[in-house]
């Protein structure tokens, strides 16, 4: 990795959902506390920066993705004082610090919707969100058939008559990106954490800023997709003009020292609508949904890969690699179903088939060190490295995201990847929350998490945990690795080969059959051990040549 070029080209980023990462003051949330608590921990993982999940003042109706005020810490979590310490001592670390950033919508009991409520239809306090009358002849239908990501209309309405948009809670009302006043206050914000020494931010829905002026109904899907997914001029989702922004944002991050940067959550249709939010004048780097979204298949994974590689690095950019994020099911959980297919963008996954976890976690090991041998940038999130899998049998009473109710009790959610990870000991809280702690984790943790805790997995060279700590030390100190291009080689069908330069060669079987090593000088890494100098199927190894 080159020393010159910005970090944030060749780092590997660590989520911090912190909800459930660490509870240093014993109420069964994770915490500001608990993560300083952890910092050792993170460095000695070999992470280069972390990535908090909203941390600000919010009535957590979304678990913190409704923020309330973007300038204070949630009592539930810290002070800003707090957080500035975290910064300071993740500096004094070698890790670098970056929020999350929600700025499609706010939260209801933000003072700006408080004030629209209160000045009523027509005032210019309503101007900042998206409120309009109903159609019908009372208007009483919803000013147009768009849906919440949520499950059900995306309006409500009140009750002097009108009603206004959220493309997820109602408790999350969309401001409108159109007034110049949210344009101002943002770029205000971000400077704010900029001050205090944030080094980048992760933007939450960067693709649904604008909406069209005229709010049309969405148009007829093409044959085959999901209502929800992205095409070319829909009314609400990665719309030309949110660039516009970010080209802003990008000017306030260049006022600030030290290469801070911007991580755009963006849902596009292919590479090429990903690459616009990346370009020169943009932001920094994106999320790679689409290996996200990857079925354990060599052909699917190639594909994602060179069309990341193409359209990223014709604008300059960076590619970034994720296998798992708070969103969605964790990967081991994902590849230990025979029948894993390709997701479609913005719609849950649904596993088909029963859960084979030994061989999700052989096919997580392997794409472990597949996504972290690729160029440009990745990202970790929490508990990957302990090979978790997803809590698929949490007990209906205590779900909490949104998406529970919103769907009718049909759909589950995503509270089966936030289960509190675990640290030491042989019962729950598996030092979650410190000795004596006055609540239960949020999140019930599974008996059996035992032998998944940091603690039983540190000096275990079998384990996950150690895996990952090896691979991202061996990462870190080759030249091959971190940013810049791969050659692909020559391999049978199933098998993904390529080579690094200097001298550094990944080889991932996906095929049914043993494959006999390339040439080479060394084994550096391999996702398990070899028999007979072949790689078995589900397997991954890093080469000297």
């Amino acid at each position: 990795m080159s020393g010159t070029a910005p970090w944030w080209r060749s780092a590997v980023i660590y989520q911090v959902y912190i909800r459930s990462f660490a509870d240093g003051n014993g109420d069964g949330v994770g915490d500001i506390a608990g993560i300083r608590s952890r910092l050792p921990y993170l460095k000695a993982l070999g992470v280069d920066a972390l990535w908090i999940n909203p941390w600000y003042k919010s009535p957590q109706a979304d678990h913190g993705y409704d923020v309330a005020d973007y300038r204070a810490i949630d009592p539930l979590f810290g002070t800003v004082q707090e957080a500035e310490r975290l910064i300071e001592e993740a500096h004094r670390h070698g890790i670098r610090v970056i929020p999350d950033m929600v700025p499609n919508h706010t939260s209801d009991r933000h003072a700006w919707f408080q004030a629209a409520l209160a000045a009523g239809p027509g005032s210019p306090e309503r101007d900042r969100y998206i409120f309009r009358p109903g159609r019908g002849p009372d208007g009483d239908l919803p000013p147009n058939d768009w849906v919440s990501s949520f499950g059900g209309p995306a309006w409500t309405r009140l009750p002097d008559g009108e009603w206004y948009l959220h493309l997820f809670a109602p408790q999350q009302p969309d401001l409108n990106w159109q007034h110049p006043e949210v344009r101002a206050e943002f770029e205000s914000i971000l400077r704010f954490w900029f001050a205090r020494g944030v080094d980048g931010f992760r933007i939450d829905v960067a693709h649904g800023l604008i909406k069209h002026p005229e709010l049309p109904d969405l148009p007829p899907p093409p044959a085959g997709v999901g209502r929800r997914r992205h095409h070319l001029d829909h009314p609400h989702w990665d719309r030309d003009e949110v660039h516009d922004i970010y080209r802003a944002w990008r000017k306030v991050a260049d006022e600030f020292p030290g290469d801070r940067c911007f991580v755009a959550e963006a849902w596009a249709d292919t590479p090429e609508r990903l690459a616009a939010y990346v370009r020169a004048d943009g932001l920094h780097t994106a999320f790679n949904f689409d290996f996200l979204m990857s079925s354990w298949d060599p052909k699917d994974l190639r594909t994602v890969i060179d069309d990341s590689l193409a359209m990223l690095g014709a604008v300059g950019a960076p590619a970034t690699w994720v296998l798992s994020n708070h969103d969605v099911m964790r990967h081991a959980s994902r590849y230990g179903r025979r029948a894993a297919k390709r997701w479609v963008a913005n719609e849950r996954y649904e596993p088909e088939g029963p859960l084979d976890l030994d061989l999700g976690t052989r096919r997580a090991r392997a794409a472990a060190l597949l996504m972290l041998a690729l160029p440009g940038g990745a990202y970790v999130y929490q508990g990957e490295e302990l090979g978790l899998p997803e809590v698929e049998d949490l007990p209906e009473a205590v779900l909490q995201d949104p998406v529970w109710e919103r769907s009718g009790h049909t759909d589950r959610g995503r509270d089966g990847c936030r289960v509190p990870i675990p640290w030491s000991g042989r019962t729950a809280p598996y030092g979650f929350s410190p000795e004596g702690a006055s609540a239960a984790p949020w999140l019930p943790q599974p008996a059996d998490w035992a032998a998944r805790t940091v603690e039983a997995q540190t000096g275990d060279e079998t384990s996950m945990l150690e895996l990952y700590r090896t691979a991202l030390r061996r990462r870190r100190e080759h030249p091959a690795l971190g940013d810049g291009t791969l050659t692909w080689l020559d391999a049978p069908a199933g098998v993904l080969a390529f080579r690094r330069d200097p001298g550094f060669v990944c080889v991932v079987n996906l095929s049914t059959e043993p494959y006999p090593l390339p040439d080479h000088t060394a084994v550096l890494l391999t996702s398990e051990p070899l028999e007979g100098g072949r790689l078995a199927p589900d397997q991954a190894a890093w080469l000297a040549v």
